[in-house]
């Protein structure tokens, strides 16, 4: 596969791996899950948004971000739809009756929270917008394709994007694990996912484009 030059390359992954250590929303989402559900639904979860972070990548080297970008209607609708999901899986789990048994059923869950990742971070236009922004930056035409170039640096993005949430993922679910024998955290643990789930939902909705 055709890359930019070892220097470019490495300058690449320092700001790749610079970005991925700043938490964003996406990671705050993995997070949540899990410390309220064990690093299994964390991991499930990463992988999710890291199955959506593919797509964005191939439509970056499509054109069809900057399609996307061109239109201020599109990119509201994207916008405002993953807002709106965001804050029914914040409000879900606050009224939910089922709390109680998460416990019991968090394994045969495993596929809807993989399916929540890859919505969450597939209606996030923000990624779209910084993959469009960012792996530009790094190609040298001089080296050939521009296309297997962006498609090269998207998936070495991701792959360090997968360490790296992953990491997260681990280290908040056994947090979680001693987190979960609290009976206050219990009692509170709803409301806790509920409100980081709208206030995700609130944040993507106000703000503008940034770190996914």
């Amino acid at each position: 596969m055709v890359l930019p030059s070892w220097g470019n390359l490495g300058l690449f992954v320092l700001a790749s791996v610079a970005l991925l250590l700043t938490p964003g929303p996406a990671v705050l989402y993995i997070v949540t899950r899990s410390i309220t559900q064990g690093r299994l639904a964390g991991i499930v979860s990463m992988l999710g948004i890291q199955a959506a972070t593919l797509v964005h990548v191939t439509a970056a080297v499509l054109g069809l971000s900057a399609l996307l970008m061109s239109s201020a209607l599109a990119f509201a609708v994207v916008k405002y739809v993953g807002a709106a999901y965001l804050i029914w899986l914040g409000l879900r789990a606050i009224f939910s009756r089922e709390r109680a048994q998460a416990a019991a059923v968090a394994r045969r869950t495993l596929p809807r929270l993989f399916v929540d990742g890859v919505v969450v971070n597939l209606l996030n236009p923000k990624t779209a917008l910084f993959f469009l922004a960012f792996l530009p930056q790094f190609v040298e035409p001089s080296k050939g394709s521009i296309g297997l170039q962006l498609l090269a640096l998207g998936l070495i993005f991701t792959a360090l994007a997968i360490l790296s949430d992953g990491l997260f993922a681990v280290l908040a679910g056994t947090a979680g694990a001693w987190i979960r024998r609290s009976r206050s955290f219990l009692q509170l643990e709803r409301y806790i996912t509920g409100s980081i789930f709208i206030g995700l939902g609130l944040t993507t909705a106000l703000s503008g484009a940034g770190r996914k």
